[in-house]
């Protein structure tokens, strides 16, 4: 249900005309696919909120971050990643991000909260250790947030 629901949530932020966000924004490397997205928490359902100790709040953000290895057959498989990373806004301070994962059937996220700005275009720096053989991968993205009251 979170799987469907924090995926679902960029599609239905955009719909809304709540954020610029595409529905489906990855980054592909090799054979992986590094699926992000950042939505407000206030469109997360209570239940969902509590079942995953997350904070629903008007000014509050969730990262999320997910990603899968292409195999030979094109499937896919959840891969845990290690994520560092901040979200800055125009005044350039830097809010560092706390990702923790959850396991949810066959799918691996990575979530972060973070604090809203208003009106802002907020700048997400996010190094994503997909392999730990390999230097992270750099995933920047930039997003504005209308915080309604």
């Amino acid at each position: 249900m979170l799987r469907h629901l924090l995926f679902s949530l960029p599609l239905i932020a955009t719909l809304l005309g709540i954020t610029s966000a595409k529905a489906e924004q990855f980054v592909r490397v090799d054979n992986y696919e590094i699926h992000y997205s950042a939505v407000s928490t206030g469109f997360l359902t209570p239940e969902v909120a509590q079942a995953h100790n997350i904070q629903r709040s008007a000014n509050r953000g969730l990262v999320n971050v997910s990603v899968r290895e292409r195999m030979e057959d094109d499937s896919t498989r959840p891969v845990n990643a290690g994520i560092q990373g901040y979200v800055s806004g125009l005044t350039g301070t830097q809010e560092p991000l706390a990702f923790r994962t959850v396991h949810d059937g066959d799918a691996t996220y990575h979530l972060a909260p973070f604090t809203l700005r208003h009106d802002e275009a907020m700048r997400f720096e996010l190094d994503v250790r997909y392999d730990r053989n390999e230097a992270p991968e750099s995933v920047n993205f930039m997003q504005r947030f209308y915080i309604e009251h």
